[in-house]
């Protein structure tokens, strides 16, 4: 199989995970968009450098976590129209499905972007060791942390309702 099949393939089957990140970071459809697009470009950038020593999902979580607060920070709102949003968002099928969950994104996205990168692996039962080695941090300050996110997340819940 070629390099290109390889990458479309991981891509396609684990494509969830970009839809999921755009949603914690990003509230409008147009951005959120966008930054599929450039979570792709750069996944596709450093795919030939991913060994393998981590699961894919591990590495594509750190790519489109690191691109998603890159791009926020740049105010990058530029199209790239050779790749496609491929369907509807993770986030808007959420919002369809459950006001609860509306609710809880609401709430995640008023976080910081480290927060929300730790709710974002947390919320996919990712372990406190697996989301240490995405985030460069320690199991110990991951817990902490998930501990002080869930505080904060029920204050701003009782905000928002």
């Amino acid at each position: 199989m070629s390099i290109e099949k390889d990458f479309i393939t991981l891509v396609t089957s684990n494509q969830a995970i970009i839809h999921r990140i755009c949603c914690m970071y990003l509230d409008n459809k147009a951005d959120r968009e966008d930054l599929f697009q450039e979570i792709v470009l750069q996944a596709w950038k450093s795919f030939k450098s991913f060994r393998g020593d981590a699961k894919f999902q591990t590495w594509l979580y750190r790519v489109g976590l690191n691109t998603a607060i890159t791009y926020i920070k740049r105010g990058n709102r530029d199209t790239l129209a050779e790749l496609q949003y491929s369907q509807e968002s993770y986030c808007e099928i959420a919002y369809r499905e459950d006001e609860d969950i509306l609710l809880m994104y609401q709430a995640i996205s008023r976080l910081t972007k480290v927060e929300k990168a730790l709710v974002t692996l947390y919320l996919e039962d990712y372990s406190y060791n697996e989301i240490a080695e995405t985030l460069g941090m320690t199991p110990n300050h991951i817990a902490v942390k998930i501990s002080r996110i869930k505080t904060k997340l029920k204050q701003l819940s009782k905000q928002l309702s």
